[in-house]
This record gives C-alpha cells, sequence and structure tokens, in this order.
C-alpha cells in the first residue's frame, strides 16, 4: 500500500560559516563576492603545502551554549547547536507545543572531531592512555552534532547521521525530506556540520595534493572552474534548516522560504576518491532528482555546482552538467559558493543549500570569484565575479563525494 507524499518546506535557517554567522550575513557576503579564506589558524601549518583555510573564526560557543557543555563537545557539534538554535528561533517554532516525537533531527558530517581525535591521540602518545578525556568518544563521533541538536531542541523523533563525505549534507536534506513525505515527523532540523581543520586532517589531504598550494594572497586561492586552480581549500561550518510537512508550517502561521521537491543520489562504483570519468553517475544523480520534483530538466533556472577548485572535480562536473541537459547546459548559470569559503567537506551541501534557498528568496545569483583565466575543459556560465540577478524558481545543487558518492537536491520557489 503506497502513501500520499507530503510536501515539505524550509521555515527557517540557522548558519555558521566564514563569511558570517547568521543567514543572512553569510548571503550578504556572497553576494557581494567577499572571500572567507584566510592563513590558517586553528593548527600551525608550517611546512605544509597548503596553509590557507576557510574559519568560522569569531566563533564563540559560549554565545550558545554553557562552558562546561562546549569543553565537553567537539567544535563540529559546537557549530552544529548554533546553527540548530539560530534556526529554531528564525522559525518560530516551538517544540514543547506538540508532539516531540514527531521532530525529527538529520545531519550530515564527514570526519567526526578530527581535532579532538588528534589532541587525544598525542595524549596516548606522549602521557597514557588513562590520561584522555572520559568525553572522547562522546565528543569525535560523527553522530554527535546530531544528538546534542536533538537534546538542545528536545526533538525526540527520527534521528540520524548521514556520513557520505562530501555529499553528506544534501544526503541529509534528502533523507530529511523522505522522513517527512513518508508521514514518519512533522518537522526535521536537516543539514550538516564539519569542523576538521587540523594536522590530521591537513595532512591526509596534502599528501593526496588534494588542497591548494597557493598561499601568497589567501582570498585568491579557491578558483573553481578557472584554469589555475590547483586544489580545494578546506574549511568548516554548520547549517541546519527547518524543513516542516506543509500543512504543519501553515497551521501555525510560519513564514515559508522554499519548498524542498527533489533528492536524487548515486554512486559512481569505482575510483574511492576520483569521479567517475564520463560523468554518468553525476549526471543520473541530477536527473533523479529533478524527476523527483516532477519537473523536467528544461525547469531548472540555477545550478550550485559543487565546483571544489580542483582540475578534476570541475572538468568532469562540467562533463556531467552537459551530459544531462545538452546544449541547455550553457543557458544556465552556475556558480560555485566554495570559491568564497572553501569546502566544509560533509557540511558543504548545507552550506550551499542555505545559498540556494537565498537565491529563491531573493532574486540574486552569487558569483563564482576569482574566474580570471577560461579552462577549455570548463565552458559554462559560471556567473564569473559578481552578481546576477535572477528570477530563480528551481534550483538545483550538486555535491559529490569520496567514494563516488553522488547527491543532488532541487529547490523550488513556494506556491501554494
Amino acid at each position: 500500500m503506497g502513501y500520499q507524499r507530503a510536501r515539505v518546506v524550509v521555515t527557517g535557517m540557522g548558519a555558521m560559516t566564514p563569511l558570517g554567522e547568521s543567514p543572512e550575513e553569510f548571503w550578504a557576503n556572497l553576494v557581494a563576492g567577499q572571500s572567507g579564506v584566510g592563513p590558517m589558524t586553528l593548527c600551525d601549518p608550517t611546512g605544509y603545502p597548503c596553509r590557507v583555510s576557510g574559519e568560522v573564526s569569531g566563533f564563540d560557543p559560549e554565545k550558545y551554549i554553557s562552558g562546561r557543555e562546549a569543553r565537553r563537545m567537539a567544535r563540529f557539534s559546537q557549530l552544529a547547536v548554533a546553527a540548530g538554535l539560530q534556526a529554531v528561533e528564525a522559525s518560530g517554532i516551538d517544540v514543547s507545543n506538540g508532539d516531540p516525537y514527531r521532530v525529527g533531527v538529520i545531519l550530515g558530517n564527514g570526519n567526526g572531531g578530527f581535532p579532538t581525535l588528534e589532541e587525544n591521540c598525542r595524549i596516548l602518545a606522549d602521557r597514557g592512555g588513562m590520561r584522555m578525556s572520559p568525553f572522547f568518544f562522546p565528543m569525535i563521533l560523527p553522530n554527535m552534532a546530531a544528538a546534542a541538536v536533538s537534546r538542545y531542541l528536545g526533538a525526540h523523533g527520527y534521528n540520524s547521521t548521514a556520513t557520505t563525505a562530501c555529499a553528506a549534507s544534501n544526503q541529509a536534506i534528502g533523507e530529511a525530506m523522505e522522513v517527512i513525505r513518508r508521514g514518519a515527523a512533522d518537522v526535521v532540523f536537516a543539514g550538516g556540520a564539519e569542523a576538521g581543520i587540523s594536522l590530521l586532517g591537513l595532512s591526509g589531504f596534502a599528501v593526496m595534493r588534494a588542497l591548494t598550494t597557493q598561499n601568497d594572497i589567501p582570498e585568491l586561492a579557491s578558483r573553481p572552474f578557472d584554469s589555475g586552480r590547483d586544489g580545494f581549500v578546506p574549511s568548516e561550518g554548520a547549517v541546519v534548516l527547518v524543513l516542516e510537512r506543509l500543512e504543519h508550517a501553515l497551521d501555525r502561521g510560519a513564514t515559508i522560504l522554499a519548498e524542498v521537491v527533489g533528492f536524487g543520489s548515486t554512486s559512481d562504483a569505482g575510483h574511492p576518491v576520483q569521479p567517475e570519468e564520463t560523468g554518468a553517475s553525476a549526471a543520473r544523480a541530477m536527473e533523479f532528482a529533478v524527476a523527483d520534483a516532477g519537473l523536467s530538466l528544461e525547469d531548472v533556472d540555477y545550478i550550485n555546482a559543487h565546483g571544489t577548485s580542483t582540475p578534476l572535480n570541475d572538468t568532469l562536473e562540467t562533463v556531467a552538467i552537459k551530459r544531462s541537459f545538452g546544449d541547455r547546459a550553457y543557458q544556465i548559470p552556475v556558480s560555485s559558493t566554495k570559491s568564497m569559503i572553501g569546502h566544509a567537506l560533509g557540511a558543504a551541501g548545507a552550506l550551499e543549500a542555505a545559498a540556494c534557498i537565498k537565491t529563491i528568496t531573493e532574486g540574486k545569483v552569487h558569483p563564482t570569484i576569482n574566474y580570471t583565466t577560461p579552462d577549455p575543459s570548463c565552458d559554462l556560465d559560471y556567473v564569473p565575479n559578481e552578481s546576477r540577478e535572477l528570477d530563480a524558481k528551481v534550483v538545483l545543487s550538486n555535491a559529490f563525494g569520496f567514494g563516488g558518492q553522488n547527491a543532488c537536491l532541487v529547490f523550488r520557489k513556494f506556491e501554494e
């Protein structure tokens, strides 16, 4: 026996990003083409080929949680709780006014508490295991951001964590939409959080030669689709969206920002870190997301690209877009949020979802900055360097992760 799919809307957002600690500040800096990339400060990168990062530089967890709680929580969970509390306030929802088991949390995360893991491994090696923090496991596990958000917001319902690498946040938002569609929840706090900037993370990506080496002018280091790109800029952040069943949102008089209408997920089933060279699997994820929305590829007004600033990803994402959209690919604005904030790994899709929703509500597309020298293999309209007015009714957001994990979302302007 089937079920009638509920419509799912976004009624609030919270954001902790390298370009501001609110969705409004984040968006204002994105459309201004402002870079949030600077010298790396969360660890000492001396001797490493990459010494720049996108950091939530002014973040003070004690603005949101007590100092005692903060010390027992890894940074990625702190960022998630801050974004979650902000999202609740923005949406005006009162979780206590209803059944808390109808309110869930699904977040995406790639690394868990990498800095905490590194710190305690050093303690183990230098001082012995019995000197490690008793909160070691509750701090480092990837699911602890979702657990902390659920605890702080009083959400007793469906709870899960997506760990599909850089596709994790899109996966989380898509799964949250499905949970509401099938009637298992009325509200799901969905998004992602990442805070992995540490010597452990830096070393792992550096030996893979995945990171940029353009350190002299940090704000120019992330340059998606430009011929001078040489790797991604590591970043961090968190975004939490309030997703609601439409009727639930209308009943409480909520302000509706946008509708989440489509989700597509595929696997390359190939190389562990390189995208599939024909773009077929990424293309199918885009096509599945649009079909799930009940739309056609002709309806898509804007694509928020994965756009990492690595040579291979940007070329093959371009190939995938053209594979799906054909000649129309050249008519669709495509831009990369990562050009301004770097790559927040498991949180990247959530930060980009916030940008997509703002694109719909504000009628503007943010630029891909640092696009100065075209690459013949990347020949689409990447909205170079300046934002653009656009009445975007349908927006597609791409996220592709290590392991060949592909997750795409479709957001639509809300119409009753």
